[in-house]
């Protein structure tokens, strides 16, 4: 598998992961450990390139409120000078993941180890979620927990807006860790959970949708070129060591607030090999606003080929992404349109 370069935000989150019984692999496949000794361990164990070093909290914190199915699909694919399936392609998507587990557990963490595919799964609905974990404090309102259905006491939740609340669920509020304690939760699932919480009988409708739409992937697939979209923002590409790529490339990190890197990676869907040689433009659009475009400028970290420029953006507001690659002898560029929501 081509390595591929996507640069996402690190969140915070609050430390404390409620305990969860390890999984146990399945004959023929890699654990962990295993997977963590024979890969992982070239980087994470001394924490070299920037990877979060085995055993320190503060660096696999800011990871966790991801949650385990964002960091697995970050691995596969590849995060800024981590190639894509660590540089293994024979790991399967799996084994990747109970390598995540293991380095968590070794750094603070008490997640499950997944033994199966199936525990990766990304389709459970809002009240299969909230059966199987938010009913425990939810049910009866456990620590001031609001109770299921009571629109009473879910009301004051809601007053800065939903998106507010499903955060606070997410990063953690309270008395509540990140994501009600499971770390496999996706952010639509959680999403799901608190619109069900908040108003079983709706979605007990018939015909009434038992999960919110997915948000747009940040990968397509356009006239044969795979499209990887990643943003990071200014204060997390500020933490990287001084003269590293990170902090200098596009004439260094812009000062000031609400700046992002954006980063588009290309690859050709059918040799799979990396695009280094296209013009790439981007631009970036409110609804009813005018929008910014610019050129992304190449980029190559870990000889790893993208493009990438720093754009500021509005907290709290959601952009129409076009990215425009022209590619040397191409007839006509191509056009590929995402959805991005910043928080």
């Amino acid at each position: 598998m081509s390595h591929k370069l996507v640069l996402t935000s690190l969140l915070a989150m609050a430390a404390s992961v409620a305990p969860l019984m390890p999984g146990a692999a399945q004959a023929g496949e890699r654990s962990g450990k295993e997977v963590v000794a024979a890969t992982c361990a070239s980087c994470h164990a001394k924490g070299a390139k920037g990877a979060p070093k085995i055993g320190d909290k503060k660096a696999w914190s800011s990871r966790v409120a991801l949650g385990l199915s964002s960091l697995t699909q970050n691995a596969v694919k590849g995060i800024r000078a981590m190639p894509a399936h660590g540089g293994s392609p024979d790991l399967t998507d799996l084994e990747i993941s109970r390598a995540i587990v293991y380095m968590v557990n070794r750094s603070g963490g008490r997640w499950a180890e997944p033994a199966r595919l199936e525990d990766l799964a990304i389709e459970r609905t809002g009240p299969q979620v909230v059966k199987e974990q938010c009913a425990k404090c939810h049910q009866k309102g456990v620590g001031g927990a609001p109770r299921i259905g009571d629109r009473e006491a879910w009301t004051p939740r809601l007053k800065d807006g939903l998106d507010n609340a499903v955060r606070a669920a997410i990063h953690g509020h309270g008395g509540m860790p990140p994501r009600g304690a499971r770390a496999d939760l996706t952010d639509t699932e959680v999403r799901s959970a608190v619109l069900y919480m908040i108003n079983p009988a709706a979605a007990a409708k018939k015909g009434a949708p038992a999960r919110a739409a997915p948000p747009s992937a940040p990968y397509k697939s356009v006239d044969g070129i795979n499209v990887y979209l990643g943003f990071a923002p200014a204060e997390t590409m500020r933490a990287f060591p001084e003269g590293s790529v990170e902090r200098s490339m596009h004439g260094g990190v812009p000062g000031g607030s609400g700046y992002y890197h954006v980063n588009v990676s290309l690859a050709d869907d059918a040799t799979k090999a990396l695009i280094g040689d296209a013009k790439v433009d981007m631009s970036l659009q409110e609804p009813g606003g005018t929008g910014v475009s610019k050129t992304l400028e190449p980029v190559l970290i870990g000889n790893t080929p993208g493009y990438g420029n720093y754009f500021r953006m509005r907290a709290k507001s959601s952009y129409l992404v076009t990215v425009r690659i022209q590619r040397p002898g191409a007839a006509r560029p191509v056009e590929v349109k995402f959805e991005h929501r910043t928080y």
